[in-house]
This record gives C-alpha cells, structure tokens and sequence, in this order.
C-alpha cells in the first residue's frame, strides 16, 4: 500500500518530523520548475557572470552599466541578449548605482545641440574641484558636440578667464592650426558656453572675435543649453573627483590626464553606437572616403 492512500502512517510520519499535514500536500502538488523555452544559450549564465566579472575588473572606468558590458562583449564574439545581462548583473550586485533623473529647469531648449559632423559646435565649461594642499581648483573643457570628444582641457588654481580661454586655444591649435587671427573665420564653428564671469568678460570676448570663434551663448539658468560638456562633468564627477581625494592640483592634473585619454579612446556612448568618441570620428572620416 503506497503512504498516500492512507492517511494514518502519513501524520504519524509527519508528527514525528515535526510538520503540519498541510504542509505534506502542498509540496506534493509542487510541479516541477519549466524549462525556458526555445534552444539553450550558447552562453551559460555561469560563464557569462564570470566574463561580466573580469570586463569589470579589467576596464578603465567605474560603475558601467549592462549595455556597455554587452557592448564590450559582442566585439569580442561573445552573444547574449540584453536581459540576461541585466538579470546576472543586478542579481550580483554588479550595477551601476542608479543616478537621479535631471528634470531640466523652467524654460525648456529647442531644437538640437548635436552636430552630425564634428568642427560644427563646440562646448565649453568650467568646474571646481578640491584638492588638499592647493584647497578649490579649477577644471576647463572644450567638448565637440558631433562626438563628444575633448579637444582640450586645463586645470588651474585661479579658475579666471585666461584659464578659460587655454582649452579653447588647444582645440583651435589641433583642429586648424597654429594660432592667427581669422584661424577659425567662415569655417561654420561655433562655441557654445554659459554667461560664467569667465566667458563675459571682455578679455574673452575679444579673444574669439580675434580667433574668429562664433560664440553661441546658452540660456541663462538653462544648463541643458550646454548639456554636452555638462554631461561630461558629471562623468568627471563620478570617474575622477568621486574616487580620488587629490594631495595637490599637479596630482590631479596627472590623473585628469589619463582619463581623458581614455575617455576619447575607449569611453563607450550609446547615441554613438556604442562607440568611443574616437572611434565615431574615425568611422564617420572612413564613410566620407568612401562616399568620396
């Protein structure tokens, strides 16, 4: 006679394991887990976590997302939907933190600030960061807007308008040449920047006029006007001045340095295919060649 066609050896079992006569029937009509369908992964969740794990710990940056991961991957011939990236990763604390969402301020920009070819428009900004031994210093950037790559940078104690004018000439000096008058005139660029005391004074004024350099002004109090180099400060923010507490500017200097060469190198960003700013550029010279 089997134990489930009588009742009384069952509870006399389940009494002396401790276990409630609910608990013997429920697990008994417990079906067995499904199988997902369709075919099998050519990748075991076991070996994905562990090539997720070692692109981690090999990058050069922190705290990237799933789809950069991925992205990484499929260049190296390992295939694997989204999701399941998504899935292993959360599931093993390997996230990203989320970031909270900027919901812009009262007045809206229209229109596009991305260029579809890079020399259209630049941006430019500044940011302060600290340093132990020379206290509050100062970062400056000029970011093209088609690729998102720095083109120049400077840090400095004094964040004054001459060191707001260094970054510019180093792009102007490596995009069309030597410094002159006119260097940049009827070239079709223009620089975008805020109303920093820095960019209106009359020192830097005068400079662009000298260069040639259109200056696009953004919208007063409208950051996202500027968005390109803003949203490079904050991965500066969270790659560099976050994880780093800087003895003096010459050490901070040094390691700006190297992210920065990095970052236009390898930094992979979604609106470019998840391609580096480098390797956009290269991809969109290439397809003019070809059109040529």
């Amino acid at each position: 006679m089997r134990l489930q066609e009588n009742p009384y050896p069952v509870r006399l079992v389940l009494r002396v394991a401790g276990l409630s006569s609910a608990a013997w029937y429920t697990q008994s009509r417990v079906k067995p887990e499904k199988q997902r369908p369709g075919p099998k992964p050519l990748v075991p969740d076991e070996e994905l976590l562990v090539a997720i794990r070692e692109d981690l710990a090999t990058t050069h940056f922190h705290s990237e997302g799933h789809k950069k991961v991925r992205a990484r991957h499929r260049r190296m011939g390992i295939r694997a939907g989204r999701k399941r990236y998504l899935r292993l990763m959360k599931a093993n604390g390997l996230l990203a933190p989320n970031r909270p969402k900027w919901n812009g301020s009262s007045r809206k920009h229209d229109g596009t600030i991305r260029t579809e070819h890079p020399n259209r428009m630049w941006g430019t900004d500044g940011k302060q960061f600290w340093t132990r031994q020379d206290g509050l210093c100062w970062f400056f950037g000029v970011i093209d807007h088609c690729n998102d790559e720095i083109l120049g940078w400077h840090v400095s104690i004094i964040g004054n308008r001459f060191a707001a004018m260094e970054p510019v000439h180093q792009a102007v000096s490596k995009q069309f040449g030597p410094l002159g008058k006119g260097i940049v005139h009827n070239t079709g660029l223009s620089l975008r920047r805020d109303h920093g005391t820095q960019y209106d004074s009359r020192d830097f004024q005068k400079e662009m006029k000298f260069l040639g350099l259109e200056q696009s002004p953004a919208f007063v109090h409208s950051p996202e006007c500027n968005g390109i180099i803003e949203r490079f400060n904050r991965t500066l923010q969270e790659q560099v001045f976050d994880i780093n507490n800087f003895e003096t500017i010459e050490e901070a200097r040094r390691v700006i340095g190297i992210f920065i060469e990095n970052y236009n190198h390898s930094w992979i960003i979604e609106r470019l295919g998840y391609q580096s700013p480098i390797e956009f550029k290269d991809q969109l010279q290439n397809n003019f060649l070809k059109c040529a």
